[in-house]
């Protein structure tokens, strides 16, 4: 376990330093540069942006702002924001709540019905039942995710006035409920897509686990159909999903920036699009790195959560 550790860490680590370098290049071959939000400024001369530029220190060579950034990073400084001056770290935290929030419910949904949908279309193989969850699932993945939250807003907002159309609560109303009737319509539209991957996913492993010589064992000792199905199928049809769940995470990041500007969600995702907008360079760079990070967290958890509830598996 030791060893698989430490070979995961130096794998992150190299990791990290490739999506750093090339997020950092990416960023500063875009037309303008960091200094475009400054240039839009009628009353700007070419002195104050050459003065802002040194104070700024993007006057250096590339390399030698990228290693002062890294370094500097590596220490706990991720920089100051462009926009108001505020370290980095404490806009990233301002927005990490709202986004958790957001995907930790939407996955508790995406797991739980596709996981019956995967079971159910698995044990009745062929049926109706079957071919609509198909059918949902190939729609469900075809549609991208606004178009989704926009039906939602038309539907659910504007014509039925049953759901807020955004925000993550009303102004003046700080109460739990409020909370939640702003999260439904947002999680459940993130959700959809997972629904649909994990319930694919869920279907082709209890497939696997029906067909295994444990299950036909104990339907010849005469264990009921219920209790095989729940205890020796559904329980080894998840140790593989529990993978899934950890490569999940990128796509879950991705969509939560989606659905985060759709619904004006105060999360990372639109301070993503935010920071990019104004060209406020060090937030997007301490918004990728923490991404990656939490993505490769999630994959190493995933992999020893396996390792522990699979006595099959070492890892080495």
């Amino acid at each position: 376990m030791i060893a698989f550790l430490m070979g995961r860490l130096a794998q992150s680590l190299i990791l990290l330093v490739v999506v750093s370098i090339i997020g950092f290049i990416v960023l500063n071959l875009i037309p303008g540069g960091p200094m475009s939000q400054y240039a839009l400024d009628p009353g700007m001369t070419q002195d104050d942006m050459a003065r802002i530029a040194e104070q700024l220190g993007l006057n250096r060579p590339l390399w030698v702002q990228y290693l002062d950034w890294a370094t500097r990073m590596v220490q706990g400084d991720w920089g100051t924001s462009f926009r108001d001056g505020s370290p980095v770290t404490a806009v990233i935290a301002r927005h990490v709540p709202a986004t958790l929030i957001l995907m930790g419910s939407s996955t508790v949904i995406a797991v739980g019905i596709g996981t019956w949908i995967g079971v159910r279309g698995a044990t009745h193989r062929y049926s109706s039942f079957d071919y609509a969850a198909t059918i949902g699932a190939m729609i469900a993945l075809s549609i991208p995710t606004f178009w989704f939250g926009l039906i939602g807003i038309y539907v659910f907002s504007l014509q039925l006035g049953w759901l807020p159309a955004g925000n993550m609560y009303t102004i003046g109303d700080g109460s739990l409920l409020n909370y939640l009737h702003h999260l439904i319509m947002p999680s459940i539209v993130l959700a959809l897509v997972h629904i649909a991957i994990w319930s694919r996913f869920m279907r082709t492993a209890t497939l696997d686990a029906i067909s295994q010589e444990f299950v036909k064992t104990a339907r010849a000792k005469g264990v009921s159909e219920r209790r095989v199905i729940m205890k020796h199928v559904v329980g080894n049809a998840l140790l593989p999903m529990i993978t899934l769940a950890g490569v999940q995470l990128p796509s879950l990041l991705t969509g939560a920036l989606v659905t985060e500007t759709v619904f004006t969600w105060p999360g990372m995702g639109r301070l993503f699009l935010d920071s990019l907008g104004y060209s406020d360079y060090p937030v997007v760079m301490g918004l990728l790195m923490f991404s990656a990070v939490l993505t490769i967290a999630a994959n190493l958890v995933a992999d020893i959560v396996v390792a522990l509830v699979d006595p099959r598996i070492r890892l080495a």
